[in-house]
């Protein structure tokens, strides 16, 4: 229930937001009319067809990114033809034909339904479901928490429930605005007789919209005429109730949530069932009956996190140390980007990052579900009986996670040597490549996706373009961890992908290490790149996937390293150049 109020307040908050401009040409077309039978089914009509669509896109299938964007434009057409009947009724029953005179009976039949006391209830209500194809709400924090679990539970009529809370919250402060500017207009038609003209610059304002949103304008030159922050106000509302803010969602974050060493463990918990994986790597499936006298260590990551792949070398190090006494660990591969469902992918980088313990492929979340995560990576320590007796998310407090692994196998009967040496040992060993820990004191820098669904401080001229085409060009300046597109680009939801060659990015950032998730083209064919860091090629501050000249190739899934400063850490600009067209870019992450 709380949830549901909180979308619905969230929903509220949207009449605020530059991204709701493009829909109210057509709330405000029908606001001199009967709110009963005019404005609230074509509110209903928005709210329900954001519900369906937004609930469908979380769930992140191509094909229905595809269906989307078909009904974004169909929706556009007949957007247009309505604007159009506001503008000229007779001259649209003249030229658009049979199938063309809809847009005109969608104004002209709402008109007549008044007039006869019907309403207009049918008319209204298809206008609304049209113009809920073409709402695009901005991605606050509650909306992303909401979508972020439909990504991660799947759909469902819950998720569905607050997704239609959150339309129906915006649907409340376009009806105020209805109520209001109904008064407004009654008033200007009664007093100055402007009813006609009103009508006209309702229609010109709806083919404006049209307009912007089939251009793009409503993700971009609007983002950036915005003078309220929703986002702030939506942050305000999760923070003013403790304990109800969501931790990370799916994001790489860093917590320790242990129980001091050589304490007692409390009991959080049963291991959950394993039969919703959809596969096994290194092992036949495994559950969790068959477990039972053994202690597991489950390790949720997936194989393009860094902070996994920082975390990794100890999980491996554990697992070969106490897999005699008893020890057994379970990597739980739960992808983040679309490329990580890939059995393929997964395979091969097991296989070049050495692991050889069971790995769980869970690529419908099912026992990510079961254990009520939401951190890559975290680790659940189960003892002999099946009980989770202790937890950790996110990179550090290794000696501490071992000790609680020992702790664990003696209380199973394991007989243990003492090795406070080796366990310190274990946990400052030095690393290489992308497995040596961060530099904190030095990251200044987050992760920072290039898809629009969670896109930060996008700095290039006009905005993102969302699923289509577009040429971008780099700012003159950069700020402290702006980043921008030049070339052509199709920006999707989670990637940008390269439509020509040439094509760059930059990025201002503050640390040791840069790292960017890449992939190649849908051909499989390898990109070539090059790299530079303030205008110069890299020399001893090139990374693990890059030559002292900045040249590169994507010829794989994956993290690359691009950057790793020798010497004095400092503020850098970054840029790639793609020599070849296709590339698919994910995500920027620092160390």
């Amino acid at each position: 229930m709380f949830l549901l109020v909180l979308a619905y307040l969230g929903g509220v908050l949207t009449i605020l937001s530059p991204c709701i401009l493009p829909v109210l040409p057509f709330v405000f077309a029908r606001s001199d009319r009967p709110f009963l039978r005019s404005g609230l089914p074509l509110l209903i009509g928005m709210a329900l067809m954001f519900a369906v669509v937004a609930s469908l896109a979380a769930v992140g299938s191509q094909w229905v990114a595809q269906a989307n964007q078909i009904g974004r434009w169909i929706a556009l057409v007949v957007m247009a033809l309505f604007a159009l009947a506001l503008l000229w009724p007779a001259l649209a029953d003249r030229l658009l034909s049979p199938f063309q005179r809809l847009g005109a009976r969608l104004s002209a039949s709402a008109d007549a339904a008044t007039d006869a006391g019907r309403g207009g209830v049918g008319t209204s209500l298809l206008i609304g479901v049209a113009t809920g194809l073409l709402w695009a709400p901005c991605a606050g924090p509650i909306l992303g928490l909401i979508l972020t679990g439909a990504a991660l539970q799947g759909a469902s009529v819950g998720t569905s429930g607050l997704l239609l809370a959150y339309a129906l919250g915006a649907a409340t402060s376009l009806a105020l605005a209805i109520w209001i500017g109904g008064r407004v207009f009654t008033a200007l038609k009664q007093r100055l007789g402007a009813g006609e003209w009103i009508r006209r610059a309702l229609g010109v304002a709806a083919l404006l919209a049209v307009v912007a949103i089939a251009m793009g304008w409503d993700t971009g030159v609007l983002t950036r005429l915005s003078s309220v922050s929703t986002a702030r106000l939506e942050q305000g509302l999760l923070d003013a109730l403790p304990g109800q803010a969501p931790e990370a969602g799916p994001a790489m974050m860093m917590r320790a949530a242990d129980a001091p060493a050589g304490t007692e463990l409390p009991v959080e918990g049963t291991l959950p069932p394993l039969d919703g994986a959809t596969g096994w790597l290194n092992s036949p499936p495994l559950t969790a009956e068959g477990l039972r006298g053994k202690v597991v260590l489950v390790d949720f990551w997936t194989y393009s996190c860094i902070n996994c792949l920082r975390a990794l070398p100890y999980v491996r190090e554990w697992e070969q140390r106490y897999r005699d006494q008893g020890l057994v660990v379970i990597g739980v591969h739960a992808p983040e980007f679309a490329f990580e469902r890939n059995l393929g992918n997964v395979q091969h980088a097991v296989k070049e990052l050495k692991i050889d313990y069971p790995v769980a492929i869970d690529n419908d979340f099912a026992i990510w579900r079961g254990f009520n995560n939401r951190y890559w990576p975290a680790h659940y320590f189960i003892d002999a009986q099946g009980r989770i007796r202790a937890h950790h998310f996110g990179e550090g407090n290794y000696a501490q996670s071992e000790q609680i692994i020992r702790q664990l196998l003696r209380e199973a009967g394991a007989t243990l040597p003492d090795a406070p040496q080796a366990m310190a040992m274990a946990a400052s060993a030095p690393r290489d490549g992308v497995e040596l820990q961060a530099d904190m004191s030095n990251l200044k820098s987050p992760e920072t996706y290039l898809g629009y669904s969670r896109a930060e401080n996008f700095a290039s001229p006009d905005g993102q373009h969302r699923d289509v085409s577009a040429d971008y060009t780099l700012p003159p300046a950069f700020a402290l961890n702006q980043w921008a597109l030049a070339g052509r680009w199709t920006v999707g939801d989670e990637d940008a992908r390269l439509q020509r060659a040439g094509g760059r990015i930059a990025f201002r950032f503050h640390a040791r290490d840069l790292h960017l998730v890449l992939a190649p083209g849908e051909d499989g064919r390898p990109v070539r790149f090059r790299v530079w860091v303030d205008g110069r090629a890299p020399g001893a501050s090139a990374g693990g996937d890059v030559g002292a000249d900045g040249s590169g190739t994507v010829g794989e899934h994956r993290l690359y390293q691009l950057i790793r400063q020798s010497g004095d850490v400092g503020e850098r600009t970054f840029e790639i150049e793609f020599l070849d067209p296709g590339v698919h870019a994910y995500a920027f992450t620092f160390g």
